[in-house]
C-alpha cells in the first residue's frame, strides 16, 4: 500500500473509483426510442392497447372469482398502465430532440444553399447587366438592316448599269460587223464607267 503511494503523482489526475456503468451507444438506442416512440403514434397501438384492456376488465369481471389475477379497482392493469407512461414520455421525448437535430441540419443545409443560391443570382445578374452594357455599343438589328438594304440597291444600280453598258457594246459591235461607220454619239455617265472597266476605248 506504502508502495503505491509512493507511485502516485501529482501531476497525473486519479482515475476515477466507483461503480462503472456500462456505456450505451446513444445512437443505437436513439433508434430504437424512434421506433417505439413511432410504433405508439400509429392507429394500431391506440386499437390493441384498447382490445388489450377491455379483455383485461371483461376477464377480471365477468370470470370466477378464483381466476380472476386483478379484480375490481384493477391495481395491477393501473400499475401497467403508469409503467407504460412514465417510459413513454421520455421515449417520446428523446425521439423529438432527435427529430429536432435533424430538422436544425436541415435548416443549416436549406440555409447554406439558399445563400449559394443568391450568390450565383447576383453574379447572373452582374453578368446580364454587362452583357446589355457591352450589346448597347455593337449595331443593332435595324442599323445591320438598313445597311445590308442599302448595298443591295446599289449593287442592283451598278448590276443594271453594266448590263446597258454590255448591250450598248453589242449594238456598237454589230454596226462595225456591218460595214457602216459608227456614229459619233455623245459620251455620258454609262460609257464613261465602262471606259473606266477597261471594256471600251472610244
Amino acid at each position: 500500500m506504502a508502495d503505491q503511494r509512493r507511485t502516485e503523482r501529482l501531476d497525473q489526475p486519479r482515475a476515477p473509483r466507483g461503480l462503472r456503468l456500462p456505456r450505451i451507444d446513444a445512437e443505437t438506442f436513439g433508434r430504437w426510442s424512434e421506433g417505439i416512440a413511432r410504433g405508439m403514434g400509429t392507429a394500431n397501438f391506440i386499437v390493441y392497447m384498447t382490445l388489450v384492456i377491455a379483455a383485461w376488465f371483461a376477464w377480471n369481471t365477468l370470470a370466477p372469482e378464483n381466476l380472476r389475477f386483478d379484480p375490481y379497482t384493477f391495481t395491477f392493469l393501473t400499475l401497467v398502465l403508469s409503467l407504460q407512461a412514465s417510459y413513454a414520455a421520455p421515449l417520446i421525448l428523446l425521439a423529438q430532440n432527435r427529430q429536432a437535430d435533424r430538422d436544425r441540419i436541415a435548416l443549416e443545409e436549406d440555409r447554406r444553399r439558399a445563400t449559394m443560391q443568391k450568390a450565383d443570382t447576383e453574379y447572373l445578374a452582374r453578368e446580364i447587366a454587362a452583357l446589355r452594357i457591352a450589346l448597347g455599343e455593337v449595331a443593332t438589328r435595324d442599323f445591320l438592316r438598313s445597311e445590308l438594304a442599302r448595298l443591295a440597291e446599289e449593287l442592283d444600280e451598278a448590276a443594271e448599269r453594266r448590263r446597258k453598258l454590255e448591250r450598248r457594246q453589242q449594238e456598237r459591235e454589230a454596226r462595225r460587223q456591218a460595214g457602216g461607220e459608227p456614229l459619233d454619239e455623245p459620251r455620258d455617265d454609262l460609257d464613261g464607267d465602262f471606259a473606266h472597266d477597261g471594256r471600251f476605248d472610244g
